[in-house]
This record gives C-alpha cells, structure tokens and sequence, in this order.
C-alpha cells in the first residue's frame, strides 16, 4: 500500500470509526491510564495492518477484529509491552471519548454488566449493541451464525436477570 494512501485511510478510519475503539476500549479497561494505553495499541496495531487490508471486507468489519484482537490480548496479558516506535501524523489528543453513560444510570449499570462477561461475550455483545447483524459478528468473531445468535440470546438474559435484581 501506497504510504499517501495508507495515511489518508488511517485517517479516515479515526475520524469515522473512532467510536469502534472507544466502545472498545471502555469495555476491556475501565482504569483511564490503561484505556490510554489500550487505545495507543489499537492504533499502531490498526496503522501497522493497514497494508494486509483488503477491500474485499468491509472497512468496519475488518477494523472491529483487528481492535477487538488487540482488546482481548492486552486485557489477557496485563503487563508492560514491548515499547513501538512508529510515527504517527495524528494527535491523540484530537481523539477524544464523549461519554455517554454519564447522564444515564441505565448505561452506566449496563456497561458494569458488560465488563463482569468473558471476553468472547463482551465482545459479541459489544458488536451487537453496535447493530451488527449475525452475520457480521460471525465473520469478526470467527464463530458460526448460530453460535452467534444462541450466545447473543444467552447474554441478553444473562443481562435482564441482573437489571432484575438491580430494581
């Protein structure tokens, strides 16, 4: 990939899918340094896998598997990385989370359940919160369409049952 054209996708993709990361991120990190960290991550992992990109996957699809992959093995691992030096054009601080959950107590309550799921049902859950059709978690995931909708059922209850008990 062309050096312009992989920093005008970079780009791109932190203009209009910033959200991914953050949604991301605030469901793997609640400590505000290592949500820094994780979002740092996700970045140089985003622009370091940019050149194996294939248009042939949609832009979205393929940016919430490369995020989720680092999520998950950052929130695994727990521990000091390997420092990256690559430079990167782009301010992080222009890339700015808005919360949402702050006027809400309902959000705030329902990210607190999120964060107590495994990885795998953080992650589904996440995806489908975001109006992902089965068939694009399937594909971000790399588990079946069923397993998808039998899991997204589950964790749907699993949910209620702890708003139940919160009323």
């Amino acid at each position: 990939m062309e050096q312009t054209t992989q920093n005008s996708l970079f780009e791109t993709i932190l203009n209009e899918h910033k959200g991914i990361f953050f949604k991301i991120a605030k469901t793997y990190c609640k400590n505000e340094d290592d949500r820094k960290d994780l979002l740092q991550e996700m970045m140089i992992q985003v622009w370091q896998s940019l050149p194996r990109y294939k248009s042939d996957f949609k832009l979205s699809t393929w940016l919430y598997r490369v995020v989720l992959n680092v999520a998950i093995s950052y929130y695994r691992k727990q521990v000091i990385r390997q420092n990256h030096h690559q430079i990167i054009d782009f301010s992080i601080q222009d890339f700015v989370d808005t919360p949402i959950s702050e006027s809400n107590p309902n959000l705030e309550l329902l990210e607190t359940f999120i964060s107590e799921l495994n990885d795998l049902d953080k992650a589904l859950i996440v995806l489908y919160l975001e109006d992902k059709n089965h068939g694009e978690i399937s594909e971000i995931l790399g588990i079946s369409v069923s397993n998808v909708s039998t899991k997204v059922l589950r964790i749907k209850e699993k949910l209620k049952q702890k708003f139940s008990k919160q009323q």
